[in-house]
């Protein structure tokens, strides 16, 4: 085999390897809550013009198809399936879920703003309704010590019994982030996304209005992968 063809075939392996790595990733995060699969995508590398179509064969007759000879693929870049995981019911209060399309919004370390599907959310020591690793989902929501019977609408609206009260008062809204383009968030691990020029900024709204997701209470969205 001559060394441009194994050139050829290397970058066909080296694009099945990224192909598999991609592959795998996606099955190591089937039980990940809110996970989005991702896809790598194939490219060709660029062809050489060995005798064009319609180039001149004889002084009468001209190539039909031409003689093109391929150079490899390679992986022009992934991208993240958004299609809907499935709803599993915990019966956490603070278990929530988007039946749609959008982001929760969270206030990482240093003050950038993630994003993510995973709503398995919990009252801080402080009171402040956080994610798994602590980061206050945002706009900032306080649940009084003692709070009872927190329901939160499929609008985000977040209502409880408060001590001293008799009637349910509203504490809180979550709101959801939508944009221009979800494909060109940027993944950092920890199941959370950030903005990026691609993506345009995050658009934040009410659940279950202009495209966003309702809010499902309670629910936790699966994974994706199947």
């Amino acid at each position: 085999m001559s060394s441009s063809a194994m050139h050829i075939a290397r970058t066909g392996l080296d694009a099945q390897d990224t192909r598999m790595r991609v592959i795998s990733n996606n099955l190591a995060n089937v039980n990940t809550t809110g996970f989005k699969k991702d896809r790598a995508a194939f490219e060709t590398l660029a062809y050489q013009v060995v005798t064009a179509p319609g180039a001149q064969s004889t002084s009468e007759t001209k190539y039909a198809t031409g003689l093109n000879l391929g150079t490899g693929v390679r992986i022009q870049g992934t991208a993240r399936i958004d299609t809907q995981g499935s709803m599993q019911t915990t019966g956490n209060s603070l278990d929530l879920a988007l039946d749609g399309d959008g982001y929760f919004q969270v206030q990482m370390p240093g003050g950038t703003l993630g994003y993510t599907r995973a709503g398995n959310f919990s009252r801080s020591p402080e009171g402040l309704m956080v994610t798994s690793e602590g980061y206050q989902v945002m706009p900032g929501i306080t649940v009084p010590e003692g709070t009872t019977n927190i329901t939160i609408g499929q609008d985000g609206t977040v209502s409880a019994t408060i001590p001293g009260q008799s009637e349910a008062q509203q504490i809180g809204q979550i709101q959801v982030a939508s944009f221009a383009n979800g494909a060109g968030l940027q993944a950092t691990g920890d199941n959370y996304l950030v903005e990026t020029a691609a993506s345009g900024a995050a658009n934040l709204g009410v659940a279950g209005q202009d495209g966003r997701g309702r809010v499902r209470q309670g629910m936790l969205e699966a994974s994706n992968v199947n």
